[in-house]
């Protein structure tokens, strides 16, 4: 991808966010992460996570052995069926590939992987190594797609061009100029749907599709969980498009809305409350009465049957306080949830939101402490200071919180539990009611044994 095809990524009209800076904001793009600080991801590992869900398709990663390890099952993302995905396929470059150059190594592997596993489709990302000595990823793609005749998508995301977020984008870009409207299916119907930016975390993708088959919607595509390369490639036959969890693919769904006029909106999956408007968003968009009227009977049905099932839940959790420290989207979303159990969230992370979603986080939250800095002392400072009873964040803060005895729930991309639709929801509410109200937070607060013999 060329500078300048790159730094068209920073101008996304679809984003009120980016409509709002300056035009100096703006060419600044995302920040570089510093050598060794990239534990909030860069660009690889932004496209990494968006593209690797696809599961039938053969990822290749075209650099030294870690870039691959590092990537490897970043996203705790679930596949139906195959599995391909899960093979960690690199070029493995040496020393002397790097002084040489690896535009043969890479064509070999593309070639022994396609004669081996037979995909559908190969994607090739680049890596810092390879960008810096000049590999052309294009050429060698698109001579190995000549050769095999399958499909090789190059992914030109070096890790130091940028953050995490313009890996999204620079993803979202490569399915819209290389694989989108390659495949013309002979099924379409009048509510085919796209979902972008659900990644099957822990299999949420399931709890969801149900209720939409239900109504009659069917996926056309995931981008890019539990996904198809041939369904992903027939995305622009679709009749509307959702943003599920992801500003950073906005640019993907103004790009289908110009290309093949699919109209679009932006929802939340988290809560009983951002779930019926998800589900009405949908019908909205697909201009259907009779899709309408369905749609607030399941409403109905489902949020009767989850406010019997969550009473007993939100009973015990009404007045609970909860530290939210999360990024993107799930920063007022999930406050939305925690919200609908009762919950007042005294704090909320910052950190990768966006201005849109820090406005939106306001309007929820009013004088709730916005948490910039997510260092333990700060997480659990704020903790401390609002007196909180969980912190609910990624797992990498389990720790922070087992240090300060404080409950913890995970709700971060590496989890196990799928905590989306109305299903998740009732999870949702007997995780933090099962952290909560865990015996061992009454045990580990009492002084310890030795302590009390000096106090008599």
């Amino acid at each position: 991808m060329a500078a300048t095809e790159r730094a068209a990524l920073f101008t996304e009209t679809a984003c009120d966010t980016n409509n709002a800076k300056s035009a100096k904001a703006r060419k600044a793009g995302c920040p570089k992460p510093q050598p060794g600080g990239t534990s909030g991801g860069c660009t690889f590992d932004g496209a990494m996570i968006t593209l690797v869900p696809i599961a039938d398709s053969a990822h290749i990663v075209h650099g030294p052995i870690a870039c691959a390890g590092n990537s490897w099952d970043g996203r705790g993302s679930l596949s139906s069926g195959p599995t391909l995905f899960r093979h960690g396929f690199t070029t493995d470059m040496t020393e002397s590939d790097v002084v040489l150059g690896g535009e043969q190594r890479l064509f070999d592997t593309i070639c022994e992987v396609v004669e081996r596993y037979a995909p559908p489709a190969v994607f090739v990302y680049s890596t810092c190594v390879t960008a810096m000595i000049g590999d052309d990823l294009g050429a060698v793609c698109a001579a190995a797609a000549e050769q095999t005749g399958v499909p090789v998508i190059p992914v030109d995301a070096p890790g130091f061009v940028g953050n995490k977020n313009l890996g999204n984008k620079i993803a979202g870009q490569t399915l819209l100029d290389h694989v989108i409207g390659t495949v013309e299916p002979g099924d379409v119907t009048d509510l085919d749907v796209n979902l972008i930016g659900e990644y099957n975390i822990a299999g949420e993708l399931w709890d969801v599709v149900p209720l939409l088959t239900r109504l009659g919607i069917r996926v056309r595509s995931c981008i890019s969980g539990d996904a198809r390369y041939r369904d992903i490639a027939a995305a622009h036959r679709a009749k509307a498009t959702m943003v599920v969890c992801s500003r950073a693919l906005l640019g993907l769904a103004r790009g289908l809305e110009e290309r093949y006029g699919i109209p679009w909106f932006e929802g939340s999956f988290y809560g009983v409350s951002a779930m019926g408007d998800t589900l009405r968003g949908f019908a909205r968009l697909l201009d259907d009465d009779e899709l309408s009227r369905r749609t607030e009977e399941l409403i109905a049905v489902e949020e009767a049957a989850v406010e019997a099932a969550i009473a007993p839940y939100r009973a015990r959790l009404t007045g609970r306080k909860a530290v939210l420290y999360t990024g993107g989207v799930k920063s007022w979303s999930i406050v939305s949830a925690l919200q609908d159990l009762g919950i007042e969230v005294v704090g909320s992370g910052i950190t990768k939101s966006s201005d849109g979603d820090i406005d939106k986080i306001r309007e929820l939250l009013g004088d709730a402490k916005m948490i910039s800095e997510g260092s333990p002392r700060e997480l659990l400072r704020v903790a401390e200071e609002t007196g909180a009873d969980i912190l609910v964040a990624g797992g990498r803060n389990q720790y922070t919180a087992l240090k300060g005895r404080l409950p913890f729930l995970d709700i971060n991309q590496e989890r196990h539990i799928p905590y989306a639709g109305y299903t998740g929801m009732v999870e949702f509410a007997r995780r933090l009611d099962m952290a909560i109200a865990s015996p061992v937070w009454e045990q580990v607060r009492r002084p310890a044994p030795w302590d009390l013999v000096g106090a008599h």
